[in-house]
């Protein structure tokens, strides 16, 4: 088939990918002038790092990465570990496959790259889908400059504020959560004795949590805090803050948090809204993957893993079913239970990590701690529904 992918994101390329190991002719249509992404870091799973060794793109994507030693929940003030999970020397032997922590931007040159090396005319750029049409035989992407282009099947990887999903079901209505996010990324060389420990930290507080981890290599610090806040801001990963925000936001918070919050060039800032899953991802030959019909808060760290898996999900079904629609239907059943079930989790982890008063922060880190201490299989144990599910072998719907 020629299938036309609407966004050149970590969801669309990956779809490009699979899509084109599968025979298919892929047009990517990205409406920047480049391949590039908005944002600073994101954690890859092993249940991810699967479909890139699946594509071929694995080494690639982890030439520049970083791999954490471990996972790790600390008070947000006094920097104390209340929990640690190996993952340095455990992920590859327990879920198949590493543990990575990457740049978005790499991640994108990976993927990119990885393309134009197989189809060298597959992106097209400065290309914005506004609508599509579509008939019994084919569908057709009408961009906003006039330009129609036609293919067999049209996927919504357009993101949060995607447009084909719009004309699918309508205007979106997502939930203000009561949360702001802030995001910063500082090299290692200038925090000092201040730079952040070689894992996914979580660092937990009254109403308030930030997450710590390295990139490329270990030479970037990259830096979450999610604040609650009344007051609405604007859903957008480019927008900006005030430094003395930052500060008073995370006043008396280790000096690991406060550092990084001081020395970095541009502190972004941004609303977290949250939305329940679609009725539905399909409408005829269009269908949708990835932030566009399941976007994720960012407290379980699978929204661009959840796009992933799509992307594989899809190619796979739509290259063994003879009828498209059939093919979509299958898809949208094998994935929705898993990604409502995700969308949950991180939905309940914006609680956990926000205790404000002595007796729930007791009764939810007091167990935490001891399994920890006593019962590390256990911990481990935690993440296996989502760190073990291979999407590149039998199929796991509902899991």
């Amino acid at each position: 088939m020629h299938v036309l992918i609407s966004g050149g994101g970590i969801g669309g390329l990956t779809a490009a990918l699979a899509l084109q190991k599968r025979g298919h002719q892929v047009t990517v249509l990205e409406q920047s002038h480049q391949l590039n992404e908005v944002g600073a870091g994101l954690q890859i799973s092993p249940n991810g790092m699967q479909v890139f060794e699946a594509l071929g793109v694995g080494a690639r994507v982890e030439k520049d990465a970083f791999r954490p030693r471990a996972q790790e929940l600390r008070w947000g003030k006094g920097g104390g570990r209340i929990l640690t999970v190996p993952l340095r020397d455990v992920a590859r032997d327990r879920w198949g496959c590493e543990y990575l922590h990457v740049h978005r931007a790499d991640l994108i040159d990976a993927l990119g790259g990885a393309l134009r090396d197989r189809a060298p005319d597959a992106v097209r750029l400065g290309c914005s889908v506004a609508s599509f049409t579509q008939d019994e035989t084919s569908i057709t992407a009408m961009l906003d400059t006039g330009e129609r282009i036609t293919g067999d099947l049209l996927v919504g990887a357009d993101g949060i504020h995607s447009a084909i999903r719009t004309q699918m079901i309508g205007p979106d209505r997502p939930r203000y959560t009561g949360n702001v996010a802030w995001r910063a990324v500082v090299p290692v060389s200038e925090l000092g004795q201040h730079a952040p420990p070689e894992t996914a930290s979580v660092w937990v507080g009254s109403r308030r949590h930030a997450v710590t981890y390295r990139l490329r290599r270990g030479s970037l610090a990259n830096l979450v805090g999610v604040v609650e806040c009344k007051e609405r801001h604007i859903e957008s990963w480019s927008a900006t803050g005030a430094r003395e925000q930052a500060l008073k936001d995370f006043k008396g918070w280790s000096p690991v948090i406060r550092t990084i919050l001081e020395k970095a060039e541009t502190l972004n800032r941004w609303a977290l809204y949250d939305r329940d899953p679609l009725e539905t991802w399909v409408d005829g030959r269009a269908v949708l993957l990835g932030d566009a019909c399941h976007p994720m808060l960012p407290f379980l760290a699978q929204g661009a893993v959840m796009a992933i898996e799509d992307a594989f999900v899809l190619a796979r079904l739509v290259s063994t079913h003879s009828d498209v629609a059939e093919a979509l239907k299958a898809y949208e059943a094998e994935r929705k239970p898993r990604t409502s079930r995700v969308q949950a989790g991180a939905r309940r982890n914006a609680t956990l990590f926000h205790r404000a008063d002595p007796i729930s922060k007791m009764m939810t880190y007091g167990p935490i701690w001891l399994a920890g201490q006593f019962m590390p299989a256990f911990a481990h144990g935690q993440y296996d529904w989502i760190y073990s599910h291979d999407v590149t072998t039998v199929p796991q719907a509902g899991n």
